[in-house]
């Protein structure tokens, strides 16, 4: 018996100290509360949610509609760009062939019938294959007496300035430089006058 009373103190002192526990704790809040304004509770506007919910959508659709149109603006430069410059590739490889029938005519006949035709047959094939690359928009540049443009000639000598050339004008073209429309394929490669 002497057990069980004393469990029921205990049981009765852990009740006693829970209620002034809560007591305690009744009274601060209540403390706290009359320092402060009672608070309101925040009545959210369902249209207002929406109107703020339908503001970003719409900003978002901007931004993707103006997204859109940056790229389609960039891929019809690109293909411009692709459309201009088409035969750049073609004119860098048939450059060289350009170059040698120009060094086969230079080489003088010496009466020869059969020389005679082969060079008449590398004059036609290098004048078809002249015209063919102004069609496509390919110009030469850099001729005897043209002012030095850096842009469009490579200048790997200098010489004194001559008879009717004069300072800073090409004295002799080296090789022949092109341009596709305003790109340079190749820059001329020139003697400059001093």
């Amino acid at each position: 018996m002497a057990k069980s009373k004393d469990e029921k103190d205990l049981k009765q002192t852990e009740a006693d100290i829970t209620e002034e526990t809560e007591a305690e704790d009744f009274a601060a809040a209540d403390q706290s509360e009359e320092g402060q304004a009672p608070e309101e509770e925040v009545e959210v506007d369902p249209v207002a949610e929406l109107k703020e919910a339908l503001a970003a959508k719409d900003d978002e659709l901007l931004r993707a509609q103006a997204e859109m149109q940056n790229i389609q603006t960039r891929n019809a430069r690109e293909m411009q760009n692709v459309r201009k410059y088409d035969g750049q590739k073609l004119a860098e490889a048939i450059l060289p062939v350009v170059d040698n029938l120009e060094r086969a005519l230079a080489v003088e006949v010496d009466g020869d019938a059969q020389v005679e035709q082969i060079h008449k047959g590398v004059e036609i094939t290098l004048k078809t294959l002249k015209q063919a690359l102004t069609t496509n928009g390919i110009q030469e540049v850099g001729q005897v007496g043209d002012d030095f443009d850096p842009a469009t000639m490579q200048g790997v000598q200098s010489v004194p300035a001559e008879g009717e050339i004069k300072a800073d004008q090409v004295a002799q073209v080296l090789q022949k430089g092109y341009v596709l429309q305003d790109r340079v394929i190749r820059p001329a490669m020139v003697a400059v006058a001093q």
